[in-house]
């Protein structure tokens, strides 16, 4: 099982940190090592003093795939989740800096909290989901499926040239506008549509 995710996926989010909008996906990877599941509790590691929060819709590929046409591409998972993609900011910065990949600031234990799967047939319209990530109690991230720079579809497709997809690999599919810091004691919920999905620590 991987973990793939994709940066940049929403306009807002690319002008909020400064960087460019990109015209093709922006592709990392985490180590399975990251997930963090059951809605347990975060340990805010001692390496970095600027956690982020971002949430994410992620996928979940239900059968083998290369060089997957975007039209059969929707066949290729079944299910979706909320996920949340940790970034140790101060580490992404000066990584970026010099040039260097971004995987300490992203691909560290626990930085993949992941969701039950819920099934994409419950929805009417994937094109058109709403989710959000409160922090005590507070809105600090909200975003809708319609707003993707590429669509679930088009990242399926672009990710199948370059790498297998295979059954149970994960693909985090990017964050909306309003990422911050997370603290020690903050409570994480987040919602798909009026579902809440996530809801959990940090500690």
């Amino acid at each position: 099982m991987k973990i793939i995710a994709i940066g940049r996926n929403y306009a807002e989010h690319a002008k909020e940190l400064n960087n460019p909008v990109p015209t093709v996906p922006v592709i990392f990877m985490k180590p399975d090592t990251a997930l963090l599941k059951d809605n347990k509790p975060f340990y805010h590691p001692e390496f970095s003093s600027d956690i982020h929060h971002e949430i994410e819709l992620v996928l979940k590929i239900s059968k083998e795939g290369k060089h997957v046409a975007e039209k059969f591409a929707s066949n290729y998972y079944e299910e979706i989740a909320l996920g949340v993609d940790f970034t140790a900011r101060d580490i992404q910065q000066k990584h970026k800096e010099k040039g260097l990949p971004w995987e300490l600031a992203k691909a560290f234990d626990n930085s993949a909290p992941i969701s039950k799967f819920v099934p994409k047939t419950l929805f009417a319209d994937l094109r058109n989901l709403n989710f959000k990530l409160d922090i005590n109690g507070n809105t600090v991230q909200s975003g809708n499926t319609r707003d993707l720079l590429f669509s679930f579809e088009k990242i399926i497709t672009f990710v199948s040239q370059y790498i297998t997809l295979k059954k149970g690999d994960l693909i985090y599919t990017g964050t909306p506008q309003g990422v911050g810091k997370v603290n020690i004691g903050d409570h994480l919920a987040g919602y798909l549509e009026e579902d809440r999905l996530l809801d959990f620590y940090v500690r």
